[in-house]
């Protein structure tokens, strides 16, 4: 890997590779990284670097926006105690079972054991012997977007990939699962933090295992339907 910068001063990482296109990549700090073939020249990589300039300005702002709003809504956040902790970790465990159980019999579906983490950069996974693990931080976000999760990792015990085919054994149960992927994106990071949303099962007093969360509320609220 190697650092560039083009005439008009715009720094990237390079990466070659023995892929056969090119591809620019803005992170969530706001640097760059070009993908290219390993002979690919040097004026073809600044060339397409400056094609999308405008691109790339409009990325690096639009994060650097999403990432002060970020700073503002933590503003204020209380501190978890070790009670609070255990807490919302024990529920978890509880909700994730009934929602996996759930999900499960809908999709004709099977799993072995269900297991509870505290994970920094995963939401789930399914081993190649049944085995599901969960983040206990789902516990904080609407149960639309944890039931996306479920969902997520019972698809992958009949495909494991992120193939055409698996996307539509997730659409079969979630037409929306598009939605929920996208929120889980752009507030994954607050959720990591901490924050519990509105919808969850604790903002909520906790949810019978009769109800299933739909989309309701224009500020990321959900209203329950009876099943």
């Amino acid at each position: 890997m190697r650092v560039w910068e083009t005439d008009k001063r715009m720094e990237y990482q390079l990466v070659k590779s023995d892929r056969k296109t090119m591809a620019i990549q803005v992170g969530i700090d706001g640097t760059v990284t070009v993908r290219v073939p390993k002979r690919c020249s040097k004026k073809l990589i600044e060339d397409f670097v400056q094609e999308h300039r405008t691109w790339i300005c409009k990325k690096q702002e639009e994060l650097g926006r999403r990432a002060r709003e970020r700073e503002k809504r933590r503003e204020g956040m209380p501190e978890w105690s070790q009670e609070d902790y255990q807490q919302h970790r024990t529920a978890a465990g509880r909700v994730l079972r009934e929602r996996a159980e759930y999900f499960a019999r809908q999709m004709g579906g099977s799993f072995e054991r269900i297991s509870i983490r505290d994970q920094k950069t995963r939401w789930g996974s399914c081993s190649t012997r049944g085995n599901l693990n969960f983040n206990w931080r789902l516990i904080l976000a609407p149960l639309e977007i944890l039931d996306y999760v479920v969902v997520h990792e019972l698809a992958h015990r009949k495909e494991m990939n992120h193939s055409e085919r698996f996307w539509r054994l997730v659409a079969q149960v979630l037409p929306d699962y598009q939605e929920r992927k996208q929120w889980l994106k752009e507030n994954g990071d607050l959720l990591m933090s901490g924050v519990v949303f509105r919808g969850s099962y604790f903002s909520q007093g906790g949810v019978p295992k009769d109800t299933l969360w739909k989309k309701g509320s224009p500020d990321l609220g959900f209203r329950i339907q009876k099943l």
